[in-house]
């Protein structure tokens, strides 16, 4: 191993040292129900999402496999927070970056990709932009990240600190310490093999619960239909328009469709009720979480539901909390509010 691959390891081990963990935030509900739930925030690390995880795996795994040398020329094809982490840990490593993205991306994520020193290379269609990531890593002698593919081999399932080991220490001193369920969404689908790696190995009787969007080929996928096909999600980190390699059905115990307008009511309510802001991907666990409490509820069920805070709220003021931008897209929000606020007042869902 080089001393070029040594130091570059060092760095990202002491980036993650840095970070120490992110909180686990206590969602409230009736005290009576005896179920909690709670919010891992992954906003809070440095580059302010839970693909901060995803990227920091993503290099380590290029470095160990001697995909990554001094001078590797980085690739992706991400035009959201995947990029953003991706361009963070590239320029930490004195390493150039570019991810492929679709001509809408908002400007707001090129200039979040660009501040960390990342190049944007534009498409016009949101299919072209792995098979353009390719192209662009193989001319440049580079190494294409890839993370469809590489997601849920990249991240360490045993423990290693990992977001599920996270999770189970937190809730170590909690009145109920293992989880009924833990609700995520998939984009890659690392995060749920992640989860559903490491709860079987730990021998939880946790169940893992995906929340797919709305379009999404996600959920046909896990219902048999590997050959699925969808539409690009309108919530943006989650659901995908065809089955990526990463995506494993059968770490999932349950799929949840959620329809894109009661994501982002939940995202709202998620506000006014604990002050947190988040993205709309957030909004999509959030909805899926409180389905399965009053499944719970109805049952005469006790235990604890944990869900993510994927990414902070601050990164979609121009749309997903703007009014108008919302009206836009044709969705109305106050039915899914509504239908959330009596749950939380009475637990009928």
């Amino acid at each position: 191993m080089s001393a070029w691959v040594s130091s570059a390891i060092r760095m990202l081990e002491a980036d993650a040292n840095r970070s120490a963990d992110t909180h686990l935030h206590v969602f409230p509900l009736p005290a009576q129900w005896n179920i909690d739930l709670y919010l891992k925030d992954e906003s809070v690390h440095p580059t302010g999402s839970l693909k901060h995880r995803l990227a920091r795996s993503l290099i380590l795994y290029g470095l160990v496999n001697g995909l990554i040398r001094e001078g590797t020329t980085l690739v992706e094809s991400s035009s959201g927070s995947t990029a953003v982490s991706e361009a963070y840990f590239a320029r930490m490593l004195g390493l150039q970056f570019i991810t492929v993205v679709p001509h809408s991306t908002s400007q707001e994520k090129i200039d979040l990709i660009e501040f960390y020193g990342g190049r944007c290379h534009f498409v016009d269609r949101a299919e072209d932009i792995s098979p353009e990531a390719r192209r662009l890593a193989s001319g440049c002698d580079g190494h294409y990240l890839d993370q469809f593919t590489y997601a849920e081999r990249a991240t360490d399932w045993r423990g290693n600190n990992n977001i599920a080991e996270s999770v189970f220490s937190q809730l170590a001193l909690e009145r109920h310490p293992v989880p009924q369920w833990i609700v995520v969404g998939a984009g890659t689908g690392g995060t749920s093999a992640t989860f559903g790696r490491y709860v079987r190995y730990c021998r939880h009787e946790t169940k893992i619960a995906v929340v797919d969007p709305e379009g999404s080929a996600f959920y046909d996928a896990w219902k048999g239909n590997t050959a699925a096909s969808g539409v690009p999600s309108r919530i943006e980190g989650i659901g995908r328009p065809r089955m990526e390699p990463s995506f494993v059905p059968g770490v999932i115990d349950e799929m949840i469709q959620v329809p894109d307008a009661a994501s982002i009511a939940a995202i709202r309510l998620l506000r006014d009720h604990t002050l947190h802001w988040a993205g709309g991907s957030t909004g999509t666990n959030l909805y899926g979480a409180f389905s399965l409490i009053a499944r719970m509820l109805a049952a005469g069920e006790t235990g604890s539901v944990v869900t993510l805070i994927c990414d902070s709220g601050t990164r979609y003021t121009d749309t997903y909390y703007n009014d108008d931008w919302v009206a836009n897209q044709g969705w109305s929000l106050d039915d899914h509010r509504n239908r959330m606020e009596t749950f939380l007042s009475t637990g009928t869902w």
